[in-house]
């Protein structure tokens, strides 16, 4: 089972926000079911807590999380989601790149690691989302 992880979840364990630990946890028994991804824009997210990109590499390897890049139909369904959401008066404070991580979870993983603000289930319903328990 691959599990693509967004740059909320990685920021919460960088910062030591509240319940960091338990994203830890979920982190480690998703990697024993199968392969941790990031996408590019996650990766670009999480470039300001390092100093360069083999920083970034390094920190995302102790986590046993590779980078997959987007493949053209993942691009796309970014692309067609966020025109539907536009198109409904959706505000620009979602923007692209948060439709980007979604739609590669669909496309290139079984599940998406992150904290949900409620976009994701409403634009993304068959998007499998893996929280923490204890949330």
């Amino acid at each position: 089972m691959i599990t693509a992880v967004d740059s909320s979840v990685l920021w919460s364990l960088i910062k030591q926000e509240a319940g960091w630990q338990d994203w830890e946890s979920t982190l480690q028994l998703a990697a024993a079911d199968g392969p941790l991804v990031i996408c590019p824009v996650v990766f670009a997210e999480l470039a300001p807590s390092t100093t360069d990109p083999g920083s970034l590499i390094g920190f995302l390897s102790r986590l046993q999380i590779g980078y997959d890049d987007f493949s053209p139909g993942a691009a796309f369904q970014a692309g067609e989601t966020f025109r539907r959401y536009r198109a409904a008066g959706g505000p620009r404070q979602h923007l692209v790149p948060d439709f980007l991580i979604a739609a590669h979870a669909m496309s290139q993983a079984d599940r998406l690691a992150a904290v949900d603000r409620g976009y994701l289930r409403v634009w993304f319903p068959q998007l499998i989302l893996l929280q923490p328990t204890a949330q």
